[in-house]
């Protein structure tokens, strides 16, 4: 039971440092598009508009893909895990 419990904090531990990192990488890729989306379309308009419209596109992305990566990263693996184990003691 202690090595499960071991097992399980090891594995918390990995999955919330693989979620920062994804997260933090899909920020600012998404961050890059915005602004080449900007400097493509809205050229003639000023920084002050060019942050209100990255802010804006920021929090729209960041209200649908907080759920996704906690699906990706945390549920997804945790549900094969169990598949896994699962399976190989069931026969």
């Amino acid at each position: 039971m202690i090595g499960f419990l071991r097992l399980f904090l090891v594995a918390l531990v990995f999955l919330s440092l693989a979620y920062l990192i994804v997260r933090t990488y899909a920020r600012s890729v998404h961050r890059e598009e915005l602004e080449r989306e900007w400097d493509e379309s809205r050229s003639g308009l000023s920084e002050a508009d060019r942050d209100i419209f990255i802010n804006a596109g920021m929090r729209v992305y960041q209200q649908g893909a907080g759920r996704r990566l906690l699906w990706l990263v945390f549920i997804l693996p945790a549900v094969a895990f169990a598949v896994i184990v699962w399976l190989v003691n069931a026969q």
